[in-house]
């Protein structure tokens, strides 16, 4: 399991291998300078708070790194557990076959990523085609999805619809009668869709390039 504590000293890691400290680390991913700070690392009332994809994927751009590497630097990286993740393409995703009615993935097809233990042996994975997501999540980034993990305003989402259309979007809000979302990407249009018209929603819990 990826614990807090964890990936916090893996980034402060990798910002003392480019000679920078954490808040040296965030100016140069183009970040607010305390957005690794110690204090930003849980809120007031302990409640832990942990470091978006977004940041992530900065800091890695910003240094020349990919995800491997920000994993290498975990404690005991030799150690860390690991699972392996169904992947599939945002194209194949739209076809019969590969989900259940639950959004579980399912059938053949599937290729395998490992990645660290998540905690959800339902999670899998998506390829990132085209620029409908950037500038969070570009061409080739594989996003990683938890079909059970509950989902509140603000999340970032993959949708199925019943058409068969796959999108990734943030939730603005659910209601029963319909699913409000905003695109990633300024360019394209914020969808509202009514929730019968929805297969199913899944939150967006990674990014790796």
């Amino acid at each position: 399991m990826l614990r807090h504590s964890d990936i916090w000293e893996a980034i402060d890691r990798l910002a003392a291998k480019h000679n920078l400290s954490p808040s040296g680390l965030a100016k140069q991913a183009g970040l607010d300078a305390t957005t690794f700070n110690k204090s930003k690392r849980s809120t007031r009332d302990g409640k832990l708070r942990w470091p978006s994809t977004e940041s992530i994927s900065k800091i890695l751009a910003a240094t020349s790194s990919n995800l491997s590497d920000l994993l290498n630097e975990l404690p005991n990286a030799a150690t860390t557990i690991t699972q392996r993740i169904p992947v599939i393409g945002f194209a194949q995703a739209g076809d019969n076959g590969y989900f259940d009615d639950a959004g579980y993935p399912t059938g053949s097809g599937w290729e395998e990523i490992v990645f660290p233990d998540i905690g959800d042996p339902n999670a899998y994975a998506l390829m990132v085609s085209g620029d409908s997501m950037e500038p969070l999540y570009r061409d080739g980034d594989r996003i990683i999805i938890s079909p059970v993990a509950n989902i509140r305003g603000g999340d970032r989402v993959v949708v199925k619809t019943g058409k068969g259309e796959i999108m990734a979007k943030e939730l603005v809000r659910r209601t029963a009668q319909r699913i409000e979302l905003r695109s990633i990407n300024l360019e394209y249009e914020n969808p509202v869709l009514p929730t019968a018209e929805v297969e199913w929603i899944a939150r967006i819990l990674w990014a790796s390039q």
